[in-house]
């Protein structure tokens, strides 16, 4: 090492330096005597030696200046016996110090630089009562530099006449070591916490949430459909979207909060110090809030939500694996409750949260097993009575839990991604069965209405798709509707009209289902290529005693109108309701009052009574 080195070149000079002063006796005799001799052979030695001596300190001197370390020697009494220039450059300390050896104002100048000045000081006093020790660490300076610090005690003739101190600067290093270690704990892309940095958070707050007896509460947040944004266009404005999403999430919590990405689309969120559960429960409320707006990515407008799990310490769990655990079922819970919403853990949450485990595995056999049926659901013209429509619903029998609902099932073959190929069967059997009502009961005109999920209006080869099976089963385009939601339309305002458009020229008419419960811009209705529009049932349920809800369907049933538009009332149970519909101008309507979803055979039948009976004048096809 440099140090040593050092050490022993100085050792050579002192010891050359001996024996140069051994010769100087024998100098001083052979004055006294006059002998000529003895000068002449004093003086050639004298001359080698003093050349040894002087190729010993410019070996010693090269030997400092090349290396990349800043050296510097003091003899025992703290005096400056030696430095290279990299310490000068190092420290900043001006040279004519160094030289003149003012150890204390060099000191001076090198505290004046630190970062922990004292730290540097009980370094040096500590060597001066344990003059044999070594120092091998780092120190800081104020703007950042770090240097590796050396020092060696210096022996000659095995007694210690100084100190040899060697410095590094190892700042890129250090750097480099930090940037490692912040990446190996927070995300690459949000630079939040990630998992690990979160557990070891967690463990802590919790440690002190019991030394101090508060309350914390865990919560994991997901994004609603996020992957469908993904999916359909691309990882780039994905990325982008998880940025602005970070950015308003952090904005909703309290200084102490800690919010982490824990993969994908998913947060944990911790909260400590909250008194109640409505502290915790004002958190999510603002969050939900402050993901309601748009968010502008690359010229695409896009809307999303979160659900959010809360499990709450000491109430929901003592550590912090069981606490994680219930905030993630409570998540569930807030997914299958239809999304965009928090739910707070409660016991019954795990018996719940079993039943989806057991159907999610179900889900992936239930096709093969022909455990799903389509089901079948009339549109009635009350004008004329007649049949225009059947809509496709999809049912499931569990062959061990019995009917499975949809509103169960359906989010989670969302999730799970099963909703695409299970989608496409259901459009190809019910595209299959209206073919066979048409020929088989001369019904040409005969149509059929398939609900489509966010997750398949926004598979890339949707239009493809639709297309083959129209191709397969000869069912014209025009004898197709697809129906989606609010919000699926809305999701991508760009992607939505490109596909609808698509859609539009193939001939294929296009729905918005459940129309007034979502967050649908008429600006942006104006301009896609929509046929109908249908009133969700829970405007129809109360029509005859809420005034409001009678001033919504009449709207509703205007701008279709206005917008040359079809309209459908859903959910018609009862006949004051179809009669004041029909005062409000709606002919078009679908409900218990006229069949519920039956099998195709059910509805084979049905069609066949209509056919027969010819319900011109009666427009009650209750089956």
């Amino acid at each position: 090492m440099m140090w040593l080195m050092v050490g022993l070149l100085t050792c050579l000079t002192i010891i050359v330096s001996y024996f140069l002063s051994l010769l100087l006796l024998p100098r001083a005799k052979s004055l006294q005597t006059g002998g000529i001799f003895f000068d002449d052979l004093y003086d050639n030695r004298f001359h080698q030696i003093q050349i040894e001596l002087e190729k010993s300190r410019s070996l010693h001197q090269a030997t400092l200046e090349s290396t990349a370390d800043g050296i510097l020697v003091v003899d025992n009494g703290g005096k400056i016996a030696g430095f290279n220039q990299k310490f000068v450059q190092m420290w900043g300390i001006p040279e004519a110090i160094l030289v003149s050896g003012l150890d204390k104002q060099a000191l001076k100048v090198a505290l004046s630089q630190l970062k922990y000045p004292k730290e540097y000081i009980a370094t040096i006093r500590e060597l001066y009562v344990r003059p044999d020790a070594q120092v091998s660490d780092a120190i800081a300076f104020k703007d950042g530099r770090i240097f590796e610090r050396y020092s060696q005690p210096q022996y000659v003739g095995g007694q210690i006449v100084g100190r040899v101190w060697s410095f590094r600067d190892i700042t890129a290093q250090k750097t480099a070591e930090a940037k490692i270690h912040h990446q190996s704990l927070h995300d690459l892309l949000t630079d939040l916490p990630n998992r690990v940095l979160f557990n070891e958070l967690l463990a802590s707050a919790l440690k002190q949430a019991r030394d101090s007896e508060d309350h914390l509460a865990v919560c994991f947040l997901d994004l609603d459909r996020f992957k469908t944004i993904n999916d359909t266009l691309g990882h780039a404005v994905g990325d982008q979207l998880l940025k602005s999403v970070t950015k308003r999430l952090t904005q909703c919590l309290r200084e102490g909060d800690i919010i982490a990405r824990w993969g994908g689309d998913e947060f944990t969120i911790l909260l400590p110090k909250i008194r109640d559960i409505k502290d915790a429960a004002n958190i999510q409320e603002r969050i939900l809030a402050a993901l309601n707006p748009r968010f502008d990515i690359e010229d695409h407008q896009l809307h999303v939500s979160a659900s959010i799990g809360i499990a709450l310490y000491p109430l929901h769990g003592l550590d912090a694996e069981i606490l994680m655990k219930h905030a993630d079922a409570a998540l569930n819970r807030a997914k299958s409750q239809g999304r965009n919403k928090y739910q707070f853990y409660n016991f019954g949450i795990t018996t719940q949260t079993t039943e989806l485990f057991i159907l999610e595995n179900s889900l992936y056999y239930a096709l093969e097993k022909g455990e799903l049926v389509v089901h079948y659901q009339p549109q009635v013209n009350i004008t004329t009575g007649k049949i225009t429509k059947m809509e496709a619903l999809l049912r499931w029998q569990h062959s061990g839990l019995g009917i499975i609902s949809p509103t169960k099932f359906i989010p989670l073959a969302e999730e799970t991604g099963q909703i695409i190929p299970i989608g496409e069967w259901v459009l190809r059997t019910a595209c299959t069965q209206t073919k066979y009502w048409q020929k088989a009961l001369a019904m040409p005109s005969l149509s059929i209405a398939v609900n489509l999920s966010a997750r398949q209006f926004q598979q890339p080869n949707l239009v493809d798709m639709v297309q083959q099976i129209l191709i397969e089963t000869e069912l014209a385009p025009e004898c197709l509707e697809l129906e989606i939601t609010e919000g699926i339309a809305m999701q991508n305002i760009d992607l939505t009209k490109d596909i609808l458009n698509e859609l539009h020229r193939m001939g294929v008419s296009i729905s918005i289902d459940d129309f007034g419960t979502g967050y649908c811009s008429l600006a942006y209705i104006k301009n896609f290529p929509i046929h109908t529009l249908k009133i969700d049932k829970s405007f129809v349920r109360d029509l005859a005693t809420n005034r409001h809800d009678a001033a919504i369907t009449s709207a509703i049933i205007a701008l279709a109108h206005g917008l040359n538009m079809n309209v459908v009332a859903e959910g018609v149970e009862t006949e004051e309701q179809r009669r004041l519909l029909q005062v409000l101008d709606c002919e078009l309507m679908q409900g218990f009052l006229f069949s519920r979803a039956i099998s195709a055979a059910d509805a084979t039948k049905l069609l066949r009574r209509y056919k027969s009976q010819k319900f011109n004048n009666h427009p009650f096809l209750v089956a």
